[in-house]
């Protein structure tokens, strides 16, 4: 039976831990921070639980043009309604405690065990937790990463804060200035100001969201201005102070801003730190992240590494993936390497922008003939009668063959459409297979069906 020693117990180490057990391994867990992870317990299922409410605003600040009242005599449903931010984040710390217990209760099943504490290793076939000593067959290196700070600008989990921090906030931030506009700050931005606070987004780039597609970034930005979102762009944050109950961010070009509240979202940093893994044989990049292969191989024999301290799209599901990948590697299973082309993604603003595989800048770049047609919702029936206008599809087809290599979605809840797309790009069906497949009258994802037609290649 092989031992398997994972250290870390966010999503690439609790997946990693439930495949190795059912492959027959022994199977033990180091963790520090809880089962779950960040992901689990301050990203990922915090700030979706969030958002969700934020999503309710926007419904309800959009319902006044479907014909909603309420009768206390104000015509606008978005007067008439608050959010109680301290019972919005005692539910948001609820569901998160409960899906770690669910986790747990998992892992419990499969076997696995479980001991708190960090992990470091002596060699690539120990792994040393306080005075024990765990000897493994393989070891797979989960430990996630952290908020990066600016220097100068530390938290005091009050007034500055990281995405970490703000579930401790019992009132609504007056003005929240939100320093980063990469996707964890466009997401926070987005929901703030949909929950009420007047929000002040800083951009060291000349857009917001300047990894992700650039129409689609287009479209947020422009639904930031109309509702009052302050976006300002090539603007660099140099420090964030606090000054008596506000704070005071102070720009690179001498500029300042002032708000009640700070949220620093500038990128993460890997928890590779004090591990003794270069020594080990581990190689790391510059920025500290562990290099792997596409089955998850560090350099060390036996040693594996995955999610968020790999640097590899660093996303829930990659994390989740890279950690099954890597046990069916270590442990003899059939194995499929990570193929980056068919990975899914979304940033959760509102709208939401959802990507799989190829993209615009490669198109523009010239690194891709490939087709691209992009078919606005304003032209959806459903979208219509939604009283939807912002967003868009837009498909990537290769010429010759049609089969579909990309996809963008733009629209309220694009996370739940993009699956008919990513399916698409997995199994290389053509667009004329996607056109081809029904779709339901009325609905969003006849606007995916259309822009296959638009593609279609004539003989």
């Amino acid at each position: 039976m092989a031992r398997v020693v994972i250290i870390g117990g966010g999503p690439g180490g609790y997946e990693a831990a439930s495949a190795a057990a059912q492959l027959g391994g022994e199977v033990t867990v180091v963790d520090s921070g809880g089962i779950g992870g960040s992901a689990v317990l301050t990203d990922c299922v915090p700030s979706k639980t969030l958002i969700a409410t934020a999503e309710v605003m926007t419904e309800v600040e959009e319902a006044g043009e479907l014909g909603v009242r309420l009768d206390d005599g104000d015509d606008d449903p978005a007067n008439s309604v608050r959010v109680d931010l301290s019972v919005v984040n005692q539910r948001v710390k609820a569901l998160a405690a409960a899906q770690s217990s669910g986790i747990s209760r998992r892992l419990d099943r499969d076997k696995v065990r479980v001991i708190q504490g960090r992990g470091r290793l002596d060699g690539p076939e120990t792994v040393v937790v306080g005075d024990e000593r765990l000897d493994a067959d393989v070891v797979l290196i989960a430990t996630g990463a952290r908020p990066r700070i600016l220097k100068g600008s530390e938290p005091d989990g009050e007034r500055i804060l990281t995405w970490e921090q703000v579930y401790e906030l019992s009132e609504l931030p007056e003005r929240l200035i939100v320093v980063g506009s990469g996707v964890t700050g466009a997401e926070f931005a987005s929901a703030y100001d949909a929950l009420g606070s007047d929000v002040v987004l800083v951009s060291s780039r000349d857009r917001v969201l300047p990894g992700e597609d650039a129409d689609a970034a287009a479209v947020l930005e422009d639904v930031f201005k109309r509702r009052g979102l302050t976006v300002l762009s090539k603007s660099r944050a140099e420090s964030v102070q606090r000054r008596g109950d506000g704070v005071v961010v102070t720009l690179t070009d001498g500029r300042t801003v002032e708000g009640s509240h700070a949220l620093l979202a500038v990128g993460s940093l890997p928890n590779t730190d004090d591990m003794n893994l270069v020594e080990s044989g581990v190689s790391l990049t510059d920025g500290g992240f562990v290099q792997v292969d596409r089955v998850s191989r560090a350099t060390a024999r036996g040693v594996y590494a995955a999610g968020d301290c790999t640097g590899v799209l660093m996303l829930a599901s990659v994390a989740a993936m890279q950690g099954r990948i890597a046990m069916a590697h270590a442990l003899g299973d059939a194995v499929t390497p990570l193929d980056q082309s068919t990975v899914s993604a979304n940033v959760f603003t509102a709208p939401e922008i959802a990507t799989v595989g190829l993209t615009q800048a490669t198109v523009d770049a010239g690194g891709s003939t490939a087709l691209v047609v992009k078919v606005p919702l304003a032209d959806n029936a459903r979208a219509k009668m939604q009283g939807v206008r912002d967003g868009f599809v837009k498909l990537f087809c290769l010429p010759n063959t049609g089969i579909v290599v990309g996809g963008v979605v733009v629209a309220p809840r694009a996370s739940e459409l993009i699956h008919p797309i990513s399916l698409a790009v997995g199994a290389r069906l053509t667009v004329d297979q996607v056109a081809q497949s029904f779709t339901v009258y009325p609905s969003i994802t006849g606007s995916i069906a259309e822009a296959a037609r638009r593609l279609h290649l004539r003989n």
